[in-house]
């Protein structure tokens, strides 16, 4: 049973999908497994690549299917109602192909080459994470060292690697402190090498088979030809920071609203299933209470679709919105990952107790839900982005 959808929602792209019903059934009958036993879904990977999935962003002439990112969510989002984790996971190599297009459709190829990679099979993972790191894109603990020939050895610790086991590009970005007065922010790629090592810490709560683990680096070698920004330390109006951060906040939405959308069908399910012995065994879809907690878990859901879509189209629309960009990116991520929150936690009450046995997607899911609450913007952050932008800054 599905959930119907507004027209022209996120969610409803069946019909045309990359992914067609066959495909997401066999995703979504393997995700218990790789979450039962923290393993990567290599499985999906192959045949998500097989499928296009990993060149979506890549324009036609380049060997991709050419879509932009009100397209991407929506792969994303369906992607999600089968295999959120493997969705997120994904989500690390669309970001980078997609800062890479929204670079190149405004002038600047200084990514395009990430497009032909993605085209060829390479997949790309997102190293920027950092303990502590609460400057996110605008400070950094890593050490980045210049060496002589333009290149950089980055040493330091980023940590929620996801895609761990499989990538072959890995982003990352370090602090260059040669001029103490102009510190500045290095932005490279990695491949695997001695200086990068794995560990195999991630065995977590939620999206276990992202497989975000910690990643060491060890002057790790960038050369020149992949050491693609040097900035300024601190906030940048550089079109980098805004393409990382338009993709990474639209598609995390776009995971966790499929996420949502996922629950809310299961919800419907056991409402038509289970019956009431109170009420002469009919079904509890006919309860006036658990018909108002689903409609409540649809009202919920039902919105953020449609922002999603807006927005993802006025990034593909080329929109100068100057700094009104980051209140709108950081509201739609946190709408979206509580608003997920709600309707599985509706979801889960009208499914009774079955739904917290180990075996339970909805269960799955209920982990997998909490999180949202870690992706960068978090709460507090981007409260502090929306309150700045409304009442302008706290004077130091």
């Amino acid at each position: 049973m599905s959930v119907n959808l507004p027209a022209g929602a996120v969610g409803d792209v069946a019909a045309e999908s990359v992914v067609d019903d066959v495909l997401l059934a066999r995703i979504r009958s393997r995700a218990a497994v790789h979450d039962r036993e923290n393993t990567f879904p290599h499985d999906d990977l192959h045949e998500l690549r097989e499928a296009g999935y990993l060149r979506m962003f890549a324009p036609l002439d380049r060997g991709g299917l050419g879509f932009g990112l009100e397209r991407v969510a929506r792969e994303q989002t369906r992607l999600a109602t089968a295999a959120p984790a493997t969705a997120l996971a994904l989500n690390m190599h669309l970001v980078w192909t997609g800062t890479a297009k929204v670079l190149l459709d405004r002038g600047d190829d200084s990514l395009a080459w990430v497009l032909d990679d993605a085209v060829a099979g390479e997949v790309f993972a997102f190293g920027n994470s950092e303990a502590g790191n609460d400057l996110v894109l605008f400070g950094s603990r890593t050490v980045a060292t210049p060496q002589p020939d333009g290149g950089y050895h980055f040493t330091g610790t980023k940590i929620f690697t996801s895609l761990s086991p499989v990538w072959t590009r890995l982003g990352v970005f370090g602090r260059d402190d040669t001029d103490p007065e102009a510190p500045l922010l290095v932005h490279a790629f990695l491949e695997r090498q001695p200086g990068v090592e794995t560990l195999s810490d991630w065995d977590t709560l939620a999206m276990r088979a992202s497989q975000s683990n910690t990643t060491i680096l060890t002057e790790a070698v960038a050369p020149a030809s992949r050491v693609f920004r040097r900035l300024p330390a601190g906030p940048s109006a550089d079109p980098l920071i805004f393409g990382i951060f338009a993709n990474f906040e639209v598609l995390v939405a776009a995971v966790y609203t499929g996420l949502s959308q996922r629950a809310l069908e299961l919800a419907v399910e056991a409402a038509h299933r289970r019956t009431s012995l109170k009420a002469n065994g009919r079904p509890y879809a006919h309860d006036p209470d658990i018909r108002w907690r689903i409609a409540s878990a649809g009202i919920q859901h039902d919105g953020i679709p449609p922002q999603i879509a807006a927005l993802a189209r006025a990034v593909d629309a080329l929109e100068n919105r100057g700094a009104a960009w980051f209140p709108a990116l950081v509201g739609l991520k946190v709408r979206a990952t509580e608003s997920a929150r709600v309707v599985v936690d509706h979801a889960l009450r009208v499914s009774g107790g079955s739904a917290i046995a180990s075996s339970s997607e909805l269960g799955r899911l209920y982990r997998d839900v909490i999180a949202g609450l870690f992706h960068p913007s978090d709460d507090e952050s981007a409260h502090s982005t929306v309150a700045n932008a409304l009442l302008g800054p706290v004077p130091e």
